[in-house]
């Protein structure tokens, strides 16, 4: 893996995230870098108050403002988002007009809607743009697709900003379907992109039912910037059951829990 200091770091950020802590060796055999290099990044990320390194590895400090780019992100939980992606492909019915934004955990829902007839899907993700295209030339569902332009972030393989918040504003449909870089009763759904939050944000305002897709890393944390409080959201798809000191806060919000089990289960 030939990756710069920049991006080892940000993948640093989110293993620390997940999991707590980090260990020298193990990251070095990830990154196919010496040792050495990986004690200097976490030298770096301590210096910008993001990690505390402790003997062998580091630990995390605080909350970080950033994500890994988008073909980073593919890597991590790929199972249990394939299988909030399908679970969450369940819920949409013929007919049915369907906005969905960028994510990982998006992707895989575009991937597995099949069987349907008469969809009109709004996107402003070139990678569910993608797959969808192909899902649509090959018969697996019906329908159109528009992908609302903006600024394009590479990185991400997104089209965001005002102009795109102006368009998706002109738009009504049945489901919202967003991904989220965190989730907490207290501070709602977060992510971390300004631009892409503002466009999640006007496809929940344009949705008559908000769903949102968060694997289990993403339960108790908050991203850089709050998308709506939790009383917006209407159906939460995870791998894993809820927490049972969220269940009273769900019960509240009349939000509905899906959990996405793995086939036999």
């Amino acid at each position: 893996m030939s990756i710069s200091s920049e991006q080892r770091k940000r993948v640093i950020i989110e293993q620390l995230k997940q999991q707590g802590q980090v260990k020298v060796p193990d990251l070095s055999a990830y990154f196919t870098v010496s040792e050495e290099t990986v004690r200097r990044d976490l030298v770096l990320l301590e210096k910008e108050g993001l990690a505390k390194r402790v003997y062998g590895g580091a630990v995390l400090t605080k909350m970080t403002s950033f994500e890994p780019p988008y073909l980073q992100r593919q890597m991590v939980n790929a199972e249990e988002k394939e299988r909030i992606g399908r679970m969450a492909a369940e819920l949409i019915e013929s007919g049915d007009t369907i906005a969905v934004d960028v994510g990982t955990t998006t992707l895989e829902l575009a991937k597995a809607i099949h069987g349907r007839e008469r969809l009109t899907i709004l996107t402003n993700s070139l990678a569910v743009a993608y797959h969808l295209m192909e899902s649509l030339n090959s018969g697996r569902f019906s329908g159109k697709i528009f992908v609302v332009g903006g600024e394009l972030n590479p990185e991400q393989q997104s089209m965001s900003g005002t102009l795109g918040e102006h368009v998706l504003s002109q738009f009504r449909v049945d489901k919202a379907f967003i991904s989220v870089g965190g989730m907490s009763l207290e501070r709602g759904i977060s992510d971390y992109d300004p631009n892409e939050t503002g466009m999640s944000r006007r496809m929940i305002d344009a949705a008559s039912q908000t769903i949102v897709l968060a694997d289990g890393s993403k339960l108790d944390k908050e991203g850089f910037i709050e998308i709506v409080p939790m009383h917006r959201v209407h159906t939460i798809v995870s791998d894993t059951a809820p927490p049972k000191e969220w269940l009273q806060g769900l019960r509240s919000h009349r939000i509905h829990w899906i959990e996405a089990t793995k086939r036999g289960d």
